[in-house]
């Protein structure tokens, strides 16, 4: 039998990793977060102060993306065999992915790993071009979203636990959320766009749990037809 795919695409903020990663664990499915994917090679890149489209790609045959998991059992992902699981969250890594992202050697590099990953076995992937792009074959296809200010304060929050001596203002962090968007949703390459054939998830009023079970409803709903 055909493993199962379910894709999850969404804008910065939205959630997608931790209702994804809750998703699988619920379907006993693999997770894959392609987002730390881009994230790690923003690292990376900003690591070796490679600034440029042409000094990122000369350094893609530098570096190794993978993804594991740690004694604590969640997934953490590795550049080069160091887990950079801690160091990928912040807003400068963030506004890095997108930058990245739009990088079309970047893509390729990432690409085959993605779907090596869903033919191999059933996964809940999330990203920007999970059902449009990488994964147009899915199953279960959701597009995953909030209003940026709800987004805004959930990254603001977190930052504030992770880094509660230097996280960023709320001002600052909806700025970077816009600005995000807009990169994202602009770009040439595989822009952010919900697939014709996704089921549209708005969270914003919802709690965590609510949005939980509301992705688990419609998975549930699409793989019973």
């Amino acid at each position: 039998m055909k493993p199962v795919s379910i894709a999850i695409d969404g804008p910065s903020g939205a959630g997608k990793s931790t209702l994804a990663r809750r998703l699988a664990k619920n379907l006993g499915y693999v997770y894959v977060d392609t987002g730390a994917m881009y994230r790690t090679i923003a690292y990376y890149t900003i690591q070796k102060n490679a600034l440029t489209a042409e000094a990122v790609i000369a350094l893609l045959p530098t570096l190794t993306v993978s993804l594991g998991y740690g004694t604590d059992g969640v997934q953490h992902v590795y550049a080069n065999g160091e887990d950079v699981s801690d160091f990928i969250r912040t807003p400068e890594v963030s506004m890095g992915a997108s930058r990245v992202s739009a990088i079309p050697e970047v893509r390729a590099f990432l690409l085959d790993t993605q779907r090596n990953l869903a033919k191999q076995t059933n996964v809940v992937m999330d990203g920007r071009d999970i059902g449009t792009v990488v994964l147009p074959d899915a199953q279960v296809k959701i597009y995953l979203t909030a209003s940026a200010e709800k987004r805004a304060m959930r990254r603001f929050l977190e930052l504030q636990e992770k880094q509660p001596d230097s996280a960023p203002t709320f001002e600052e962090v909806l700025a970077d959320v816009i600005q995000r968007d807009k990169q994202d949703m602009s770009r040439e390459i595989a822009p952010l766009k919900q697939a014709e054939d996704a089921v549209l998830a708005e969270t914003s009023d919802l709690t965590l749990e609510e949005s939980e079970a509301l992705l688990l409803r419609i998975c549930q709903e699409k793989l019973a037809q």
